[in-house]
């Protein structure tokens, strides 16, 4: 391979020889690698430029009732756009979120986060242009377009690019550096509801309710952010580690330094499962924060106003924030299954007592069962990624990956799995030449000069 710069470009010849362009080779991998001295604590402060900002979307809220009444302007007149259809909004966005998290995820990590963060500050700013455009000319389908399909790649894209460069850089602390990431996400809508709010009032007219204005203000500040926040994140060089860090020495039950395609983990029943919990905490959390604002304010005229109801959706996204780390820490003394368990009997009993609060005019109990609701959604981001970690190293046990040809062999899975009192790996010998050593497995210690005994650790349970 041979590099040759130029003044805006960098280019690479390939095996074949022909020029790899880059337009902008900034956002290269390879130019993000931190330089001797770098300061990891530089790392949480650009993961928050991201997270803060996409996490405008649970506050998203705030601007359906302002847009059922663009034309009426005081109040929803024919041709004004119902609140069932803006409710789209937020429902195609957290779609795209998901999806784009899945299509792009392995791009992310190989692209490098400043290159995924740049893609997702141009998303999400494009996001509320074309937003405000379709507020312009009054059409339902650009904002759909807009903040829904693009605004939700942006989300996907911004939420999963921190995650993985914060753990490598806190490796003796993953726990603290994920909570940094996902906290920034869940709180975002403390800073988002009043802000909203703020410029909508300040861009209100006779003749507007000034959503237009807050949408492209709003693209404009997030863009800055985003772009500080791809500009000064890094990732470790080659075996960099903390000072004074030791990596464990031996896997432990709950510990492997294997890997495992996603291939195999789909196939599993366990996985299947842990994706219905997090679908139904979920799908309920986000109906509540979709429509938390206008909801609010239609179970309780006079009581609570668009100002109250933006002040409720910033504590519900304090809520959000907590219940990432108190749920998770609970999970750890009373096991995931227990706590997926209170998840269900509590979230049932909360959402029969709601409409009982609307009915009868209690506004404490109305906004105490969705505070809890919501910490349980934000909860369930926090602690089903703990029990698919688990069935990750579970299934790394089982199928491990042979690190020189990066596929399962499924001979020497088997051979793995039942040669614990065997002298040698005869599915080893027959899969590759034998002046290779097995190496998928840490304790295998079988090669074609000293065949010896090999001990398999066994399966991890899954709690």
């Amino acid at each position: 391979m041979a590099k040759h710069e130029e003044d805006w470009m960098t280019t690479t010849l390939d095996a074949s020889g022909m020029p790899a362009r880059s337009l902008l080779p900034f956002l290269d991998r390879e130019h993000t690698i931190a330089r001797p001295g770098y300061s990891r604590w530089m790392v949480p402060p650009a993961a928050l430029c991201v997270h803060l900002c996409i996490g405008q979307a649970y506050a998203f809220s705030v601007f359906n009732l302002p847009m059922t009444k663009l034309i009426g302007v005081t109040q929803s007149v024919s041709g004004d756009w119902k609140l069932t259809e803006l409710g789209w909004i937020f429902s195609i966005a957290m779609v795209f979120l998901g999806l784009s998290a899945a299509v792009f995820g392995r791009w992310v990590e190989e692209g490098g986060p400043r290159k995924a963060m740049f893609t997702a500050g141009v998303a999400w700013a494009s996001a509320f242009l074309i937003s405000a455009l379709g507020v312009y000319l009054h059409n339902l389908w650009i904002i759909y377009l807009g903040y829904g399909v693009i605004g939700g790649c942006a989300l996907g894209i911004g939420y999963i690019s921190p995650v993985s460069t914060l753990m490598k850089w806190f490796p003796d602390r993953p726990g603290m550096a994920t909570g940094m990431a996902i906290m920034g996400f869940g709180g975002g809508a403390l800073i988002a509801s009043p802000l909203s709010v703020w410029l909508m009032s300040k861009f209100a007219t006779t003749s507007d309710v000034g959503v237009l204005g807050a949408f492209i203000t709003l693209g404009c500040v997030y863009f800055v952010f985003m772009m500080v926040g791809s500009a000064i994140v890094r990732v470790p060089a080659q075996g960099w580690k903390p000072e004074g860090y030791v990596p464990p020495a031996a896997a432990t039950k709950l510990m492997t330094r294997n890997d495992v395609f996603v291939y195999q983990a789909v196939k599993t029943p366990q996985f299947w499962l842990i994706w219905i919990v997090l679908f139904c905490n979920t799908t309920a959390g986000i109906g509540v924060l979709g429509q938390a604002s206008a909801m609010s304010q239609e179970m309780f005229p006079g009581h609570i106003t668009a100002v109250a109801a933006a002040g409720l959706v910033g504590l519900m996204s304090l809520f959000n924030m907590g219940g990432r780390f108190s749920w998770a820490s609970l999970s750890d003394f009373i096991g995931r299954k227990n706590t997926y368990f209170v998840y269900m009997v509590l979230g049932i009993a909360l959402y029969v007592t709601v409409p009982y609060a609307g009915a009868s005019g209690n506004v404490v109990l109305f906004v105490l069962c969705f505070l809890i609701i919501v910490s349980m959604y934000g909860g369930g981001f926090s602690t089903v990624p703990l029990s698919a970690r688990h069935v990750r190293h579970a299934l790394c046990r089982r199928h491990p990956r042979h690190p020189a040809d990066g596929l399962v062999d499924g001979r020497h899975r088997r051979a793995c799995a039942t040669s614990a009192n065997t002298t040698s790996h005869t599915a080893c010998r027959r899969r590759r030449p034998t002046t290779r050593p097995c190496t998928s497995w840490p304790d295998c210690s079988w090669s074609a000069s000293s065949p010896t005994s090999a001990s398999v650790p066994s399966t991890s349970v899954i709690t």
